[in-house]
């Protein structure tokens, strides 16, 4: 049986941007559906909801949520399988529905999206920003069309700084996203390089919320046989990518923008030390950090997504108070279940449990307060299924 996001493609037939699409991309984006037709699939509000008793009683936020629309898929299959060895049939029948029944199975009321790896930039400049903008405009449409259950971090081609900015700024005023996401590296180069500057600096302006998840460079792929990138290059790449901007006076400079880094930073809570050693020992550096190092490590937020374990949780919690952490699920890569379970058990009090599953997270987007109250009241005004 062909994969769900290959039928819903042709159910509904040629993508609404094919007119703009470099023609090295058309046969790629032929059978790719428009956002607008994708959005006739959702189903009426109390199947999106969910069983109506779940969803009333979800109050987590999951910040780290992807989704895997059929126009992504249709174009970066083959990546999105590579980078994996989790359960492929999840990534290939991924549905907003699947995702809600998940999340209310975990106690999730709302999931902040972004796109699966490897992201928008691959194939060509031209094609990363149609693949943005039609992704973003999928994610968008679910925010709408599924009340209170999702908001979204809106894609860019980041190397393309101009392009980047035009769509930050579609993104942000128009469709409303709630941030924007980025990869840890693109080209080998990491966000700390000076050539991003132009982007941070706009989103610093508008004291943006940006979501960073790992990517893996090309200088590491394929290192160790048989072991999977997202095994160990995942974490590292986090932690470049953090290095890089702490030594390159990203954070300090772009202070107003909240950076989430998920897997709980990756390695960095063990390697902080050395790193704050090694930024001790060059004064050039350290004058780029007036508040240092340790400030700017501690006011990151860090996503727990496949980190509530006692080695990665007790490490991140010595480097980060519990109000910079955040709840994600890395779904559909890793069940929901896997996060919700280990977090609910892992020991904290209840007040940092409700502050990492929720209320941090609604402190940085204050608009699924009224989200929560809106889906509790559409919730209890349903019939029971």
């Amino acid at each position: 049986m062909r994969p769900h996001y290959q039928r819903e493609a042709e159910r509904f037939g040629s993508h609404r941007y094919f007119t703009r699409i470099p023609k090295a991309s058309r046969r790629e984006f032929i059978k790719s559906a428009g956002v607008a037709a994708l959005g006739a699939l959702l189903t009426p509000l109390s199947a999106q909801i969910g069983s109506p008793a779940s969803a009333a009683k979800a109050t987590r936020i999951d910040v780290h949520h992807h989704i895997l629309p059929a126009p992504y898929m249709l174009h970066a299959r083959d990546q999105v399988l590579a980078i994996s060895d989790s359960d492929h049939a999840r990534l290939l029948n991924w549905t907003p529905a699947r995702a809600i029944e998940e999340m209310n199975k975990n106690g999730i009321a709302t999931g902040i999206t972004s796109l699966g790896l490897p992201g928008v930039w691959f194939g060509g400049a031209k094609a990363a920003l149609m693949l943005a903008r039609s992704c973003n405009e999928y994610a968008a449409k679910m925010v709408s069309d599924y009340p209170g259950r999702f908001g979204f971090f809106a894609a860019i081609p980041l190397p393309d700084q101009e392009a980047s900015l035009r769509e930050a700024e579609y993104a942000l005023d128009v469709l409303r996203a709630d941030g924007i996401a980025l990869v840890s590296s693109y080209d080998n180069k990491w966000l700390g390089d000076p050539t991003f500057a132009p982007v941070f600096e706009e989103l610093n302006r508008r004291k943006t919320v940006v979501f960073i998840h790992p990517a893996v460079p090309g200088c590491c792929e394929h290192l160790m046989p048989g072991i999977p990138t997202s095994t160990i290059e995942f974490l590292f790449d986090t932690t470049r990518a953090i290095t890089s901007m702490l030594v390159n006076g990203t954070l300090s400079r772009f202070a107003d923008c909240r950076f989430i880094f998920c897997h709980a930073g990756g390695a960095m809570p063990m390697l902080a030390a050395r790193t704050m050693a090694f930024i001790q020992r060059h004064q050039e550096i350290a004058e780029r950090l007036p508040k240092g190092a340790a400030f700017e490590l501690k006011k990151l937020y860090y996503d727990v997504a496949n980190s509530t374990n006692s080695s990665s949780m007790a490490a991140l919690m010595n480097l980060a108070p519990a109000s910079q952490l955040l709840f994600g699920s890395d779904f559909p890569y890793v069940p929901a279940g896997v996060t919700a379970n280990g977090l609910d058990h892992f020991g904290l009090s209840s007040a940092e449990l409700q502050a990492i599953s929720r209320e941090n997270a609604a402190h940085l987007f204050p608009r699924l307060k009224a989200s929560q109250s809106c889906l509790r009241t559409c919730t209890s005004a349903m019939p029971s299924s």
